[in-house]
């Protein structure tokens, strides 16, 4: 099986036909990965630490905290308070989270069936939520009383959603099929 890494030097070549690239340089990138989770309904400053270093130990990076820009009093937040961390992945740890994301924590997600082909935004990023943090193998079984979602944004250099979607399907995204076929 081949890394996305590997891929992405052949993408030029799967592509060019389909997309009518005649340039190498047309050809789209990943740019970076960018992994967050929320810790609103957290009051708890040491769950909050075990989100950010469970994040950390996915991600093999560390996670930044990210503080809320104003106070809300129906939420009980103030200026400053911790309401997510986020990692953003960028060169050899970007590949290597892809690849683990895409062959390992998806096929162990519960009831799966793919990724909607909505997730694709028109600029071609791809964002997809996880609900449980438990389908990454560096999660240990008796963490189970502490789960938590996150998001996952794929940013990309492709310039329209037909391309990142051609792009994604060649990488290996498992997309849903049509919703005709039952």
């Amino acid at each position: 099986m081949k890394s996305v890494k590997d891929k992405q030097k052949e993408a030029f070549n799967h592509l060019k036909a389909k997309m009518g690239y005649t340039n190498v340089m047309q050809t789209p990138r990943l740019q970076k990965i960018v992994v967050s989770a929320g810790v609103g309904s957290f009051k708890d400053k040491k769950k909050i630490e075990i989100v950010e270093d469970r994040l950390s130990k996915i991600t093999g990076q560390k996670a930044a905290k990210r503080g809320a820009k104003k106070s809300i009093a129906a939420y009980k937040t103030r200026q400053g308070d911790t309401v997510g961390t986020v990692v953003t992945l960028r060169g050899p740890r970007m590949y290597t989270f892809l690849d683990k994301l895409l062959n390992i924590a998806l096929p162990r997600t519960k009831d799966f069936r793919g990724i909607s082909a909505n997730a694709i935004d028109e600029i071609g990023n791809i964002t997809i939520g996880i609900k449980e943090h438990t389908i990454f193998p560096e999660s240990q079984d008796e963490d189970l009383r502490d789960v938590f979602g996150m998001g996952i944004t794929v940013v990309t250099t492709a310039k329209t959603a037909a391309e990142a979607r051609g792009y994604f399907e060649y990488l290996g995204f498992p997309f849903k099929k049509s919703a005709d076929r039952r």
